[in-house]
């Protein structure tokens, strides 16, 4: 899983350089599975249950699983790049919010909150914890800083296959849920609002956006718990 998080932290530290005003979202996915192909990968969300792309690509508004295609990004936008692939039978599933030019104030406070929030979860995801402590530790962080965190949209297990056991919310009370034990492999991801944490889906049935239509902000990490605390396998080198 350490090689596969490798190429997925790689191909979207590729896709956080390469995006700029005037670009469509499908000449992003292009790269992205070029990329992952020519590192011996496969996209992991190409064909899952249906999706059509390698990257889910969500601008502004749009929360998660917005299908690459030809809208043309914009200076002042934020993009949210949701990827993953798989390596000898193994997955990894990581997520960056990107802002486009010049962005609002409130638009770079939204995305630091974010990261913020995801590294919060991961700091309290080591042995002995329960993913009550996770949870919470995310949903404080996002609201103390005033932003809303988007409920019916989860992380969750990951390894052998993209989505596995336990669910890991973004919200929750610490001491509850299931005990965190070496070994286990989570993917961390909260997406956080500048409005209501409340959403609706898209005519194409997957592109899920606020329903107040405030700004959103997605990140991710595929951990696992080894020797006592969380090791970041998606981990981006700058």
């Amino acid at each position: 899983m350490r090689e596969s998080g490798a190429i997925t932290a790689t191909i979207l530290q590729l896709l956080k350089k390469s995006v700029k005003a005037g670009m469509t979202t499908k000449d992003l996915d292009i790269i992205a599975e070029r990329e992952a192909k020519s590192l011996g990968a496969k996209p992991a969300f190409k064909g899952y249950n249906g999706f059509p792309g390698s990257v889910c690509i969500s601008i502004n508004d749009q929360i998660v699983h917005g299908i690459p295609g030809k809208r043309i990004i914009e200076n002042g936008d934020i993009v949210s790049f949701d990827f993953g692939v798989i390596v000898g039978g193994f997955y990894s599933d990581s997520a960056i919010t990107v802002p486009v030019g010049e962005v609002s104030a409130l638009a770079q406070n939204l995305i630091a909150a974010t990261e913020g929030s995801l590294m919060a979860g991961i700091a309290r995801a080591h042995a002995g914890a329960r993913l009550g402590d996770v949870s919470s530790a995310v949903q404080n962080y996002a609201e103390n800083l005033g932003f809303s965190v988007i409920r019916e949209y989860t992380g969750h297990g990951v390894g052998r296959d993209l989505h596995e056991d336990p669910l890991v919310p973004n919200f929750g009370v610490a001491g509850r849920g299931l005990e965190l034990k070496n070994g286990m492999t989570l993917a961390i991801e909260p997406m956080l609002a500048t409005g209501t944490w409340k959403t609706k889906v898209g005519a194409d049935h997957w592109l899920v956006s606020t329903l107040d239509g405030g700004l959103s902000a997605h990140f991710e990490h595929t951990i696992c718990v080894r020797n006592g605390e969380a090791e970041i396998l998606t981990k981006i080198n700058e």
